[in-house]
C-alpha cells in the first residue's frame, strides 16, 4: 500500500469527512486559501501525492487506482464510512478512481481542472524522462505558466511562490512515476458506472483540462453538472478561492441538491 500523508482533521468533529486531494508537483498547501471555509461545515484534511510535501518518496511504481486505495484507507482509519470529496487534476483523477473503486465510500465528488484522462501518454513519459534527466528544476518556467492564471502571481506572490518551490522541492522519480501512472489513466469508458453527484468545474483560462474536459466527465456520469471559475486556470483553488469556496459549498451542501 502506498503511504501517504494527511494533513490533521479541521472543524466540527461530527461533521461530514471532506478529503482534498493534490495537482501533480503541489502539496497541500494548494487547498490553504479555501480549507477555513470549508471548515465551517466540514471535518477538512488533504493529501500529499509520494514524494511531495510530508509524503515519503515511492520505492516502486504505483497507478491512479493505487493512489485511491490509500487514500479510502486513510479515511477509513480516520474513522469514516462515508466522505466528500474534491481533488485537482491528477488529485481529481484520484477522485474519479475513487468512486468506480470505492462506490459506497463517497457520497460526492467534486472534480477540478481535470479529466477522465488527462493529455497524451507520451508526452507524460516525455516528462517523466526530463525530470530523471534534468529534475523537477526543468519544469519550474513551464509549470507557472500552465497552473496560474494572468496576473495571478502578482495577486498570491507568497503562495504562487510556496508552490514552485514545493515542485522544486519534489523527489524526482516520485514525480516522474506520477507522471507513468498519469499516462495510464483513461476511465472514460467507465464514468457511466458512477451514480453518485459529481461537479466537474474547469478554470476559464486552463489549457490543461479545459471545458471539454470538466464536460466529458459530467455527460458521462449519472448525475454529473459542470461549472466555469472565472478568472482561474489550472489550480484554481490559488487563482480563485471564493469562487471554489462558492462552488464547492453549494455543491457539497446535501440541501442544495
Amino acid at each position: 500500500m502506498i503511504a501517504l500523508a494527511f494533513t490533521e482533521p479541521i472543524g466540527p468533529e461530527d461533521a461530514p469527512l471532506l478529503v482534498l486531494g493534490p495537482s501533480l508537483g503541489t502539496s497541500t498547501i494548494l487547498w490553504e486559501g479555501v480549507v477555513p471555509a470549508l471548515a465551517t461545515s466540514h471535518r477538512v484534511v488533504a493529501w500529499d501525492l509520494p514524494g511531495h510535501g510530508a509524503s515519503a518518496p515511492a520505492s516502486d511504481a504505483f497507478s491512479v487506482d493505487g493512489l485511491a486505495d490509500a487514500v479510502a484507507e486513510a479515511a477509513r482509519a480516520l474513522g469514516a464510512d462515508r466522505i466528500r470529496y474534491a481533488g485537482v487534476s491528477l488529485g481529481g483523477a484520484v477522485g474519479l478512481s475513487l468512486l468506480l473503486r470505492h462506490p459506497s465510500l463517497v457520497e460526492r465528488a467534486a472534480i477540478l481542472c481535470s479529466g477522465a484522462a488527462i493529455g497524451q501518454p507520451d508526452d507524460w513519459h516525455a516528462r517523466a524522462a526530463q525530470v530523471r534527466a534534468q529534475s523537477t528544476s526543468s519544469l519550474i518556467v513551464g509549470s507557472a505558466q500552465r497552473w496560474f492564471a494572468p496576473g495571478s502571481i502578482a495577486r498570491h506572490p507568497e503562495l504562487t511562490g510556496r508552490l514552485l518551490h514545493v515542485l522544486q522541492d519534489a523527489d524526482d522519480e516520485s514525480y516522474a512515476r506520477c507522471c507513468e501512472a498519469l499516462a495510464a489513466f483513461d476511465v472514460r469508458a467507465r464514468l457511466g458506472e458512477i451514480s453518485v453527484p459529481v461537479l466537474a468545474a474547469w478554470g476559464e483560462w486552463d489549457a490543461v483540462t479545459p471545458e471539454a474536459s470538466a464536460r466529458e466527465i459530467a455527460d458521462g456520469v449519472r448525475d454529473g453538472r459542470t461549472s466555469r471559475i472565472v478568472n482561474a486556470s489550472h489550480l484554481a483553488p490559488v487563482d480563485a478561492p471564493a469562487a471554489v469556496v462558492a462552488e464547492l459549498s453549494d455543491f457539497l451542501d446535501e440541501r442544495g441538491r
